[in-house]
This record gives structure tokens, C-alpha cells and sequence, in this order.
């Protein structure tokens, strides 16, 4: 399992395909060439004015040791006012365990699942039984945020799932999402 980031844009209207053609070419190499594992990245097909993507890290201290890296190297220093610009709040970011999501070439609308659940371990004992094998399930890793530089959420407790566009048996609020590129899955 590792360290994973979902992190949700909120960018000024139209701004989004300019993040995403800025982000393809220029963030997803430069964060790869610091250790960091570039996942699924995706337009929320409810809201067009959302960019949503996923990280991951072996563990914290990497986290840490990879985002300073990236963040004080040459290819946020060049390109990180031209992303800003198109960003209103990059700060909705939710850090969880799991296995990072990626979605299998080729695939179609995508839902990623957010809940937080009144009995985490009841949640747990019932998604392992009901969410079938094309979903990635992920909890909140509540270590502390060690690279406060970038914000997270705390003081929840959520349950976040990546699968195929069919609804779980129990009520949601999900996001429908569109993939940008296919990549290599998390590992």
C-alpha cells in the first residue's frame, strides 16, 4: 500500500485543458524524474472547471524528501506561474493509503467514490465483500502532513474508491470523472 494524494483543482472557468495540456507535458515527467508515481489524471465530467489527479509515495518520509525535490527543482520553478494563473483553490487534497488508481487503458467514464463512514471498521468488512476487482479502495492516512507547504484535509476519516462507472450498493457522493491519458498503474 502506499501514500496517496487525491487532490481536486478548482480553476477559473475554461482554465482547464490549458492545466491539463501544461500538466501532460511538463508535471508528469518532472515529477516522475523526482520518484514521485504520477497517477490517474481526470476531468470531472460534472463540473468543468475541475482537474482531478492522484500521486503516491512509498511512505511519508519519501512523500516528504520527493515534493521538496519537485517543488524547489527547475520544472515548477519554470512552469508554476503559468499553473497558478489557471487555479483558483488547489488545497481540496484528501492524503490516504491504498494502491493508487490508474485506469486500465482504453477505459471509459470512471467514478471515484468519496464517504465517510459512522463505523470505519464495519465499512471496511463490507467493501471488501461488495466492491469488485476493477475498484481500488483507500482510507485516510492520518500521519501527520509533513510537507505543510501543500495543505491537506484533516480531522476526517474518508473512504475513497476508483472503479468503473456502476454504482455501489450503499449511497454516495461520487464524482464522475474522464481519464486524460492512460499511464502505467500505481504501484
Amino acid at each position: 500500500m502506499s501514500i496517496v494524494e487525491l487532490r481536486q483543482y478548482t480553476l477559473h472557468p475554461g482554465a482547464r485543458e490549458t492545466l491539463i495540456e501544461l500538466f501532460e507535458r511538463e508535471f508528469v515527467i518532472g515529477q516522475q524524474a523526482v520518484g514521485i508515481t504520477v497517477g490517474g489524471r481526470f476531468r470531472d465530467l460534472d463540473d468543468p472547471d475541475r482537474f482531478v489527479w492522484l500521486r503516491a509515495f512509498p511512505d511519508m518520509a519519501y512523500r516528504r524528501r520527493a515534493l521538496e525535490a519537485f517543488y524547489t527543482g527547475p520544472v515548477w520553478r519554470e512552469h508554476r506561474d503559468a499553473a497558478n494563473a489557471t487555479m483558483v483553490d488547489s488545497d481540496n487534497v484528501l492524503l490516504l493509503r491504498g494502491p493508487g488508481f490508474t485506469p486500465p487503458p482504453g477505459a471509459g467514464e470512471v467514478f471515484a467514490t468519496v464517504c465517510h463512514p459512522a463505523g470505519a471498521a464495519a465499512f471496511d468488512a463490507y467493501a471488501a465483500r461488495h466492491l469488485g476487482p476493477g475498484h481500488a479502495l483507500h482510507r485516510t492516512e492520518h500521519a501527520e502532513n509533513d510537507f505543510p507547504r501543500l495543505p491537506v484535509r484533516t480531522g476526517e476519516d474518508a473512504r475513497v474508491w476508483f472503479g468503473p462507472a456502476e454504482p455501489p450498493p450503499w449511497p454516495t457522493r461520487r464524482l464522475r470523472l474522464e481519464p486524460v491519458t492512460p499511464w502505467p498503474r500505481l504501484s
